[in-house]
């Protein structure tokens, strides 16, 4: 154990001495580099134990497995288009001509011990880090982390999901076959559509005309070196965000919205992250070992003179060829128009805007919500998502509207395998892409503001135990348990959201968007479950305690 040695020599304190090797070497760094106190404070940290918070650690782990796995991958991959005749151990693409891209590819997965393994694991990081980027916002969202003093961090984590998007899109198309090229061709057409620039940013993005000479080599550094910079400094940022505004906590005794209760950082985090750190690894490796992705010899090299059928993005990305595939081609009627002496493909155009505003919606949510509700205070404790109903059907209507238009990026593939119309299949899709998303709101807020009401009931009267009895007035009564004070108070830990009418402005007069603010306000909390009172928690306390003495009564006269 070091110890230290600090002695007064002519009135001065002299510096620490560590008596080990590794105390000694701990010293020389902190004396030049001052890492201690961080540290110290780093590690003093507090942060609430609750597993819906371990979904941001998955990402980041992920993200760590994606690090190590590429780096691997990058020392034997090609990233060019010129074309070479593949040689290597793969007998079926034997004298096939092809990119020195896909035949790199060929390389890692047959020739270097491991590279199958590496491949598989890379792409299935990748895919876990989207799921985990998701359901983690997905989490932050329906729970209400995002309002203030955090508006900031939930940008961060939505550019971190655009960014996760970008990774993905980038890193499939790499390998140059004939899945990748297909991705790239619809990519080539968004591009296009767009009103004129559009040629200018395919012809940048490809060297020339589609597929180009450049657009492996131009991917490969956005994959490799640009997006991975970009997701690290905004891991970074979102990590300092949370220790500077403390983690939020979900309602419970001595939770307050100026305190944090759960574990230190050192030891006790620490080392619970780092186990859970080689659970995640080990999964993945057991996922990447057993089950086969991604098998680019199947599919061939990328040739662009024919049109597959068939092809499917990665799930994350099937949003934006979803969109492309629900709109309709030239009925009812032709969506293309011309507008000074352009022709503007409204059917690439209108998926293209409607996603757009769909993220744009996404990142601007937190200061919608706080305009309509006009609450601008700091909030550490979050929400149960059934007290929050609205905001939580119009979650679960996102959800709906992105799954749509990703299941509608199959919607070939549905058809072949359960021998149906596609157009039946597309037919049904435009439905739910329309009046799905009201419907499951509909149903969403309706079963939390159920949720509420059995909430409410259990305060008041406690939990149903079965059992049935008889008063002596011959009344026959249902016997309840009291809730312990923990499990009362989560259920009745929640302010009372109210109606806020629009407001007249200094001139005396209610102006256009106060109309809206106030309408929106009547349709967030319109239809609202009002939290139990104490004068109602204390009636019905003083209610339980006289079905309970009857009962004793009753049962001390059927003893006598």
């Amino acid at each position: 154990m070091a110890t230290s040695t600090a002695t007064s020599t002519h009135g001065t304190s002299a510096e620490y001495q560590a008596d080990t090797n590794v105390g000694k070497i701990a010293n020389f760094v902190d004396t030049r580099v001052g890492l201690s106190p961080m540290i110290k404070e780093f590690g003093r940290k507090i942060f609430p134990d609750h597993w819906s918070f371990m979904f941001g650690e998955v990402a980041l782990y992920c993200f760590i497995i994606l690090l190590l796995s590429g780096t691997f991958l990058a020392f034997w991959f090609d990233p060019t288009m010129a074309t070479t005749e593949y040689t290597g151990n793969y007998v079926p693409m034997q004298g096939v001509e092809m990119s020195a891209a896909y035949a790199s590819t060929l390389h890692i997965s047959f020739d270097i011990r491991g590279g199958l393994f590496l491949r598989q694991l890379h792409h299935w990081a990748a895919l876990l880090f989207s799921v985990a980027i998701m359901v983690h916002m997905a989490r932050i969202f329906f729970t209400g982390a995002f309002r203030r003093p955090r508006e900031l961090n939930w940008v961060v984590g939505c550019l971190l999901f655009v960014m996760a998007l970008v990774a993905g899109f980038s890193g499939y198309s790499l390998p140059d076959d004939v899945l990748s090229g297909n991705g790239l061709r619809i990519a080539d057409g968004m591009a296009k559509s767009i009103p004129l620039v559009g040629a200018y940013i395919s012809m940048l993005l490809f060297g020339g005309e589609f597929p180009g000479q450049d657009i492996i080599g131009r991917l490969y550094i956005v994959h490799v070196f640009i997006v991975p910079v970009i997701i690290l400094a905004l891991i970074v940022v979102h990590l300092f965000m949370v220790v500077v505004h403390k983690h939020t906590q979900f309602p419970g005794p001595g939770r307050t919205e100026n305190n944090v209760v759960g574990f230190p950082v050192g030891p006790v985090y620490a080392a619970k992250a780092g186990g859970f750190f080689f659970i995640v690894f080990g999964v993945l490796a057991a996922i990447a070992s057993i089950v086969q992705i991604n098998a680019i010899w199947n599919y061939g090299p990328y040739d662009p003179s024919p049109v597959q059928a068939g092809s499917q993005p990665d799930w994350y990305i099937g949003f934006a060829d979803g969109a492309l595939r629900l709109m309709p081609g030239n009925t009812p009627f032709r969506w293309e128009v011309g507008l000074w002496n352009m022709s503007l493909p409204l059917s690439l155009l209108i998926p293209m805007v409607g996603l757009t505003l769909m993220i744009l919606g996404l990142f601007l949510w937190p200061w919608v919500e706080r305009w309509v509700t006009k609450d601008n205070r700091v909030h550490n404790i979050l929400d149960r998502p059934r007290n929050a109903p609205t905001r939580t059907g119009l979650g679960v209507a996102a959800m709906v509207y992105y799954g749509v238009l990703m299941i509608a990026a199959t919607g070939d593939l549905i058809a072949t395998h359960f021998h149906v119309a596609v157009n039946d299949v597309i037919y049904l899709l435009r439905f739910l892409f329309f009046f799905g998303p009201i419907i499951a709101f509909i149903i969403t807020r309706r079963i939390c503001l159920a949720l509420q009401r059995k909430d409410r009931e259990i305060v008041l009267h406690g939990r149903e135990t079965g059992r049935v009895q008889q008063l002596p007035h011959g009344e026959f009564i249902e016997v309840h348990e009291p809730l312990d004070e923990y499990r009362r108070y989560s259920l009745v830990a929640f302010e009372d959201r109210r109606v806020h009418p629009a407001q007249e402005n200094a001139k005396g007069k209610v102006s256009g968007p106060e109309k809206l603010r106030g309408r929106l306000s009547r349709f967030f909390f319109e239809d609202r479950v009002a939290p139990v009172t104490p004068a109602e928690l204390e009636a019905a306390h003083h209610q339980h305690t006289h079905d309970v003495d009857e009962l004793e009564s009753a049962g001390s006269s059927s003893n006598h």
